[in-house]
């Protein structure tokens, strides 16, 4: 069988026509015990008739590019699977991930105030540290009047 080479509209298109014989073959199920009773080889022809789109929609699925499909997360495809509000589980997200944040910047601004606690702790007991420590401040972002013990040092670099 020949490569499959398809895009996107081609994609929603064979979905389109997937769920009309879907709908139609649920209809004549449905009527099969009416009045109007629809015979068995016309059932067995609507299966075969969504069976085949079926296929096509799956080959032409997996025919696509990975740059044409779009990037919806497996997590919020399962949410949304058992029946939730997709709405929820972004909200959700956000959330999570603003208290992350805020974790962090914390974690961060406590690493800053150890490393100039240290720092000046470090000059003030080994003063020929003093010059090493500074360097080592001012290369990890920090001021290096830090050092110095006065209330300006301690505020510079917030």
């Amino acid at each position: 069988m020949a490569p499959v080479t398809s895009d996107l509209p081609q994609v929603q298109d064979s979905v389109s026509t997937t769920l009309t014989l879907l709908f139609q073959t649920l209809t004549n199920i449905s009527l099969y015990d009416s009045a109007g009773r629809p015979s068995a080889p016309v059932l067995a022809s609507d299966l075969t008739a969504l069976d085949d789109s079926l296929l096509k929609v799956s080959r032409l699925a997996n025919a696509l590019p990975p740059s044409a499909v779009p990037g919806i997360p497996l997590p919020l495809m399962e949410y949304v699977e058992n029946g939730r509000n997709p709405d929820i589980y972004t909200r959700e997200f956000v959330e999570l991930v603003r208290r992350l944040n805020h974790l962090t910047r914390g974690k961060m601004h406590a690493f800053r105030d150890f490393r100039d606690v240290l720092a000046r702790e470090m000059a003030a007991a080994m003063p020929e540290v003093k010059e090493d420590a500074m360097r080592v401040v001012e290369e990890t972002g920090g001021k290096g009047p830090v050092l110095l013990g006065d209330e300006e040092g301690k505020t510079e670099g917030r």
